[in-house]
């Protein structure tokens, strides 16, 4: 699948995200930033650049209740069609048709 967002795109989105929970909850960067267990500096780091290291924003999304949300957006979609099999099944019309005469 093509994706039309850049990566520094989709890492400054995440960032106005965190802040934006964090206002939300009426959180300073301090707050957030112990609660998390992540050094402020990270979080300001990641607030303004969008950089940041995967345990540390899983250890923000778990303060701000996101983590089960990441987690679910990541799971492997299961295939639909396990072999060629149930392709050329599933295309397959099912008895004969015709059309209408007039």
């Amino acid at each position: 699948m093509i994706s039309l967002i850049t990566l520094e795109k989709a890492q400054k989105k995440l960032a106005e995200n965190v802040r934006a929970g964090r206002l939300h909850m009426n959180l300073t960067q301090q707050g957030l930033a112990e609660r998390a267990g992540v050094p402020v500096p990270t979080l300001r780091k990641f607030e303004q650049k969008g950089v940041i290291s995967l345990e540390s924003f899983l250890k923000i999304q778990m303060v701000l209740g996101g983590l089960e949300a990441i987690l679910k957006a990541t799971e492997t979609k299961t295939p639909e069609f396990t072999s060629i099999d149930d392709v050329l099944e599933a295309h397959m019309p099912s008895g004969r048709q015709r059309g209408r005469r007039k």
